[in-house]
């Protein structure tokens, strides 16, 4: 379903960007950002999923930063790997290439642009919705918000957070919870990475779930 498109960032800097598109008229336009793990099989269903549901989805390659092609699975050793990938890259350049997204999804015919993520893409979802020009933001556990609390979103926002998740305790999330009350956000019984079927935390019922709240969500903010 989906195809490779070319993303150029204020910077100057050119990375690729996975674009998946609907049949018929699209419900809208979604970014999609990834986990520490690129833009990887699980990320690109992901985006097919939000096309077969009705959005063009775009997922841009953060890691073409570093090098073209970083695709990784779920073991401590890539785990490892994607960290450091993501610790280099900072945010400032993810943020520049999701406003490179926004831009591409804006030239082919998007009013409004949305945005998800998980994990690490969460995190990057939040500051989006802080300092970018998105008209709606869901994030699937992002670990970094928490250290953003400080920042307000622009934009209405949802959270999704497991309560068996050991990197994300749930004082955080409950403290998010006071200090942004215009934030939807829930939790679940599950861990961290409970939305990705191809992970042993893999919660089928979680999943489903704020999956229908995202898509929901979408459907309200994004006519």
């Amino acid at each position: 379903m989906g195809e490779t498109i070319r993303l150029k960032a204020t910077d100057g800097n050119e990375i690729g960007g996975y674009l998946a598109t609907p049949a018929g008229t699209p419900k809208g336009h979604v970014i999609v950002v990834m986990e520490i793990f690129g833009v990887n099989h699980h990320i690109k269903a992901v985006t097919d999923r939000l096309a077969a549901d009705g959005y063009v989805a775009l997922a841009p390659q953060f890691f073409d930063r570093i090098k073209p092609g970083i695709e990784l699975g779920y073991t401590a050793e890539t785990i490892a790997e994607g960290r450091g990938h993501v610790m280099g890259l900072g945010v400032d350049k993810p943020l520049a290439d999701v406003q490179a997204a926004i831009d591409a999804l804006k030239a082919r015919g998007a009013k409004k642009v949305g945005i998800t993520g998980f994990c690490w893409g969460g995190t990057i979802t939040w500051l989006s919705a802080c300092r970018l020009p998105v008209d709606v933001a869901v994030g699937y556990y992002g670990g970094g918000i928490h250290g953003a609390k400080a920042e307000t979103p622009k934009c209405p926002t949802m959270l999704h957070f497991g309560d068996k998740d050991a990197h994300i305790p749930m004082t955080h999330v409950n403290e998010l919870r006071q200090l942004h009350k215009d934030v939807t956000i829930y939790d679940y019984p599950a861990d961290h990475g409970f939305h990705c079927d191809e992970r042993g935390s893999y919660d089928a019922d979680a999943a489903k779930t704020a999956y229908g709240r995202t898509l929901a969500f979408f459907s309200k903010h994004l006519p």
